[in-house]
């Protein structure tokens, strides 16, 4: 087989695609969560059939679909690649001004809207592997957006290779572009019967050469307490305020158990909203864990500590409720061992080192996987997301493009 063209647009379908805000929103009970979603969504679905995927829509969730046709007689599985086009709420994604820093030579990188704004390489160790790659940040005033639309750019620039190169056989391929997963709705309305995939891949990860084939397991825990409310002029020996009792909790948290002070395979109870007042209060929690025991092993030291507070106020009440939120997609992808393994032999073929790494949070492949489409997470490059200081390598970008071509390649190989 010739060696197949992967002359490279990725850069410029990114840097078009950054520039529409696509922030989501928690607080919002649509789907999608803002409308403004769909501008990009509109945008991916005609440039698509532009490519030639007449079967591309933008359908009424939000959620973008495409086929790229089998173009081999073998029985091939049906893979689906996956990213997300929202942005996350914690910044501003509206007007932003990608910069270029060209040939980067090392050292801090300074945002030119706002100085004060700096690329430390002491909080980004990944800038020593980019020595003479070409760094996409912000300007300082703005996330840049790489989560998700570097994944969503090389999707899109794999799938022109795709089409140009009819060399590289493959079986059917979906793409799929997810809204609101940064609130944790992405898989929500996912229609998986008209996706038609058996295994999927998200393009959402961080360094080049990584995929990601374990999550954290999650809960939330929400504690309602109900106070005792008297007039405070009154209230020596009986008042019991509620908010000071949920304060009570939060403070006899083990400090050892929280994200700013876990690491690696470590989990953790992190409280998240305490709102309320006097008569009541509630208190928010979410509990990660890489094990379900983990999850309740938490659970129920968090509950004791509960019951140990409350002690100290007998006429106050309380609610503990726990809600699954999303499970290790491990669980899942052990029982595909080829769909991990396929995506390694990608990465190696695109010249990269690759390495096998868990999330210490989650991804749509979370929910998607115990959905019916086991699904572990490529790396797309993208850096310090979530935050104005994001940065993405456009090397890195070519090189999760040359492994999604090759990992089609593969699973047409392998049948």
């Amino acid at each position: 087989m010739q060696p197949p063209n992967f002359s490279h647009t990725v850069l410029d379908r990114f840097l078009r695609y950054v520039r529409i805000d696509t922030q989501s929103d928690a607080s919002s009970p649509t789907c999608p969560s803002t409308e403004k979603q769909k501008d990009l969504g509109r945008l991916l679905a005609q440039e698509l059939r532009d490519l030639g995927l007449k079967d591309a829509h933008l359908d009424e969730h939000g959620y973008v679909y495409a086929t790229i046709p089998s173009n081999t007689d073998k029985t091939v599985p049906v893979i689906c690649f996956c990213s997300h086009m929202d942005t996350s709420p914690d910044c501003t994604g509206k007007d932003v001004k990608p910069q270029i820093v060209k040939n980067y030579r090392g050292g801090d990188i300074v945002l030119p809207a706002d100085p004060s704004q700096v690329i430390r390489v002491t909080d980004n160790p990944a800038l020593a592997d980019q020595i003479g790659s070409d760094i996409v940040t912000t300007d300082g005033t703005t996330l840049l957006g790489a989560d998700n639309k570097a994944g969503v750019a090389e999707i899109m620039d794999a799938a022109q290779i795709l089409i140009a190169n009819p060399q590289i056989r493959h079986g059917a391929i979906k793409i799929l572009f997810t809204p609101d997963e940064e609130i944790g709705r992405g898989a929500d309305k996912v229609d998986l019967k008209k996706l038609g995939a058996a295994f999927g891949y998200t393009i959402d990860g961080e360094s080049a050469g990584h995929l990601e084939d374990e999550t954290f397991s999650a809960d939330g825990v929400t504690i309602t307490i109900k106070g005792v409310s008297i007039h405070p002029g009154f209230a020596k020996g009986r008042m019991e305020h509620a908010l000071k009792i949920a304060s009570r909790i939060v403070d006899r948290l083990p400090k050892d158990l929280a994200p700013e002070t876990t690491e690696g395979r470590e989990g953790f109870l992190h409280p998240v909203g305490l709102e309320g007042g006097l008569d009541s209060a509630s208190l928010s929690l979410i509990v990660r864990d890489f094990t379900e025991q983990g999850l309740k092993d938490k659970e129920a030291l968090l509950e004791d500590i509960v019951r140990g507070v409350m002690k100290d106020f007998p006429r106050s009440t309380y609610t503990f409720e726990v809600k699954q939120q999303y499970r290790n997609m491990k669980e899942v992808l052990d029982r595909y061992p080829e769909v991990v393994e396929y995506a390694l032999e990608a990465i190696d073929r695109a010249g990269l080192q690759p390495v096998l790494s868990s999330i210490r949070g989650g991804t749509d492949g979370s929910r998607l996987s115990f959905m019916g489409l086991p699904c572990p997470n490529i790396f797309a490059g993208e850096h310090a997301f979530h935050s104005r200081l994001e940065w993405v390598s456009v090397q890195d970008m070519e090189a999760a493009v040359r492994t999604i071509v090759h990992l089609a390649a593969i699973w047409e190989e392998k049948a």
